[in-house]
């Protein structure tokens, strides 16, 4: 005898068993929707008991609205950039989205994965440092599809820009060093630096002509943004007669990397950073994008996220 095939659950069952009205349970299911409490409760028992699973793809078209959103990122081996990654799939997800992850960093793929995105129709874009183009973000913006960038600069009419306070972190991070003392300063940063090393570099130098310091800042350009120019660079600083006696690199990895040490918080140097705040950084590109879905059209925003000094041991 053939086995009896399994159907889905509909709302209208869902409704029968909870004695509701098909809207009701649809309201139940929408996270901003106004609904009693009792009633959603209800709703929800039922749902539960019969197993029912809301059809996003039948409620999207309905709605012509997509729940997915593409977070393009890059560098998945960078721990800021993958805790980064981390909350924005967290914060996508507590307001009912769910995010499809591209990987920037291949350029063969880009473009198809880019693609891809594009035919599944999908709600916005979130896009992190060291991602794609510009360009390839204004192939979003025709088509009418959101755009949300996470530290990156943009005069793109329409897409909207979260990023940590550069300046602020630079400036502390030159105080920091002068009030321990150091009176010979130098910068690292790569030969091309992302818009965050820009504005750490320019924050930085500002913040150290402010001061009183007799000596200029020395800066010095790696060919990367990665650990092992680090290393280079500190081989080149310190082989100097007159070594620098106080470094800001402009990334971690590069830090990592100047001090030789394969993390940050390890007994031996405590490294100080300037730590970014992920999870504000996700919020407010996640709060953006969805403003941006509700209402495609308005004035390019951009909001700045506090950061903080995390004193250790390398700046005491």
């Amino acid at each position: 005898m053939p086995k009896k095939q399994t159907s889905w659950v509909t709302a209208a069952e869902v409704a029968r068993l909870a004695g509701v009205s098909r809207s009701a349970v649809s309201r139940a299911f929408t996270p901003t929707a106004s609904i009693a409490p009792e009633t959603r409760e209800r709703v929800m028992d039922a749902a539960r008991t019969l197993g029912y699973q809301v059809n996003l793809i039948a409620r999207e078209m309905i709605m012509q609205r997509s729940s997915m959103v593409g977070v393009v990122t890059a560098g998945f081996e960078n721990p800021f950039r993958a805790k980064l990654l981390s909350q924005i799939i967290a914060a996508l997800g507590r307001r009912q989205l769910t995010p499809i992850v591209v990987n920037a960093q291949d350029p063969v793929q880009i473009q198809q994965s880019l693609d891809m995105l594009l035919s599944y129709r999908i709600g916005g874009i979130i896009m992190t440092s060291a991602s794609p183009p510009l360009g390839l973000a204004r192939q979003y913006l025709e088509g009418e599809i959101p755009v949300v960038m996470i530290n990156r600069a943009s005069d793109l009419p329409g897409a909207d820009v979260t990023v940590s306070d550069n300046a602020a972190g630079a400036a502390l991070a030159a105080d920091m060093l002068i009030e321990a003392g150091a009176t010979r300063l130098a910068f690292v940063g790569p030969t091309k630096p992302s818009y965050n090393g820009k504005a750490r570099c320019t924050g930085f130098l500002r913040a150290v002509r402010r001061s009183a310091l007799a000596h200029p800042v020395q800066t010095h350009s790696t060919p990367g943004d990665t650990y092992e120019c680090g290393v280079d660079a500190a081989h080149a600083l310190l082989a100097q007669s007159a070594r620098p006696d106080g470094v800001f690199c402009s990334s971690d990895l590069l830090a990592l990397g100047f001090v030789d040490i394969p993390a940050a918080s390890y007994e031996n140097y405590q490294l100080t950073t300037i730590a970014q705040d992920t999870h504000a950084l996700a919020n407010t590109a996640t709060a953006l994008l969805i403003d941006r879905m509700n209402a495609f059209s308005g004035a390019s925003r951009t909001q700045i996220v506090p950061v903080t000094g995390v004193v250790r041991k390398s700046c005491a």
